[in-house]
């Protein structure tokens, strides 16, 4: 019997809900200017969670990270909190925003080939096949809305730009991947927090103002789900896929928001059912995907949330009430042996 793994559940729900967002921010446009509304759905995003994670742990807990990890997540948040949405907000100064959404299919390509040519992350032929397939049909759907193309005489500042916030994005996906054993609520609020801030203090420096209070929490609401539920599911897949695995199911979000956006009514383009085609056999390509070879396991020391499977077997150096799942620092011992498996925390093995 077929079951489906819940890490790509995660991926495949994050994807969901961040495409989702896209039709709906849609509507808060005419009132929001983009800065401040990006701004706003980030600092949604990052103060929801914030509240979250302090009522599940009953107060402020501190966050424990092995050595150098800080490195890492503070790198992601600059590169994809801070410098991605400040180039996009470059580009769309002079990219028209069909030609801008088309580009953005960029950060998939640039997720998987970073995690596969620097970060070394393996990748078969299904993989790539599935991938080239997702990002086939992004393409073919942002196509239909390609009415209003840049003029001959525009300059390369705004696609460049654009483009340099796909590289970011694409950058903070894979430095994420190394931090992603840590509390996923806490990476995605900091992220939101402080994307969030340096965006709405930017707008409102250059000199725009807030919307009405209605619309400003029905934004950061958004933010909340689309950006921020979202980041905490994508990290959780990236512990369970991989980099470029998670980011090729997450690149369904513009078929998702395509889809979302018909039952709002709008009109699909002539390419719309192709591109659906073309996301289900890259989806599926994935989903039967079948990777199994003998392989060994360093000794690893990291904390997260884990059952004692036959990666951890472990002993306690507390009082421990045999509840699973649960958290804490562990240590993993070399181990060999042989089992399906995906590119995940617990192997992140050469091949």
């Amino acid at each position: 019997m077929f079951t489906l793994n819940p890490a790509i559940f995660s991926a495949l729900l994050a994807a969901g809900l961040f495409g989702a967002s896209t039709p709906l921010a849609k509507l808060l446009v005419g009132d929001v200017p983009p800065l401040l509304l990006g701004g706003l759905l980030y600092l949604g995003s990052g103060i929801g969670l914030s509240l979250a994670r302090l009522v599940r742990d009953r107060g402020w807990t501190p966050v424990v990270m092995n050595p150098g990890e800080w490195r890492w997540l503070l790198l992601a948040i600059v590169s994809g909190g801070m410098l991605g949405p400040v180039l996009l907000m470059i580009g769309l100064q002079s990219v028209s925003a069909s030609t801008a959404s088309l580009m953005l299919n960029l950060e998939g390509v640039l997720t998987a080939l970073l995690a596969w040519v620097v970060f070394h992350e393996h990748a078969n032929r299904r993989i790539i096949i599935g991938m080239a397939a997702i990002v086939a049909g992004g393409i073919l759907l942002a196509l239909p809305d390609q009415s209003d193309q840049l003029s001959p005489h525009t300059n390369f500042i705004g696609p460049l730009a654009v483009a340099g916030a796909c590289l970011c994005w694409a950058i903070d996906n894979n430095l994420t991947r190394k931090v992603a054993t840590t509390d996923a609520l806490f990476i995605a609020c900091s992220k939101g927090l402080v994307a969030g801030v340096i965006n709405c203090t930017l707008a409102l420096t250059l000199g725009l103002q807030l919307p009405e209070m209605s619309i400003t929490f029905a934004t950061m609401a958004l933010g909340l789900a689309g950006y921020g539920a979202s980041l905490v599911l994508f990290v959780l897949a990236l512990r369970g896929l991989g980099t470029a695995r998670t980011g090729a199911y997450f690149s369904t979000a513009p078929f998702i928001g395509a889809a979302l956006a018909l039952l709002m009514g709008e009109s699909t383009g002539p390419f719309f059912w192709a591109a659906s085609a073309l996301m289900c056999v890259g989806v599926w390509c994935h989903l039967t995907e079948t990777h199994e070879h003998d392989h060994v396991h360093e000794p690893l020391e990291h904390e997260h949330t884990h059952s004692h499977d036959e990666h951890h077997q472990h002993e306690h150096d507390f009082d421990w009430d045999n509840s699973e799942p649960h958290s804490h620092f562990h240590r993993h011992t070399a181990i060999t042996h042989k089992h399906p498996h995906f590119p995940d925390i617990h192997h992140r093995h050469t091949h």
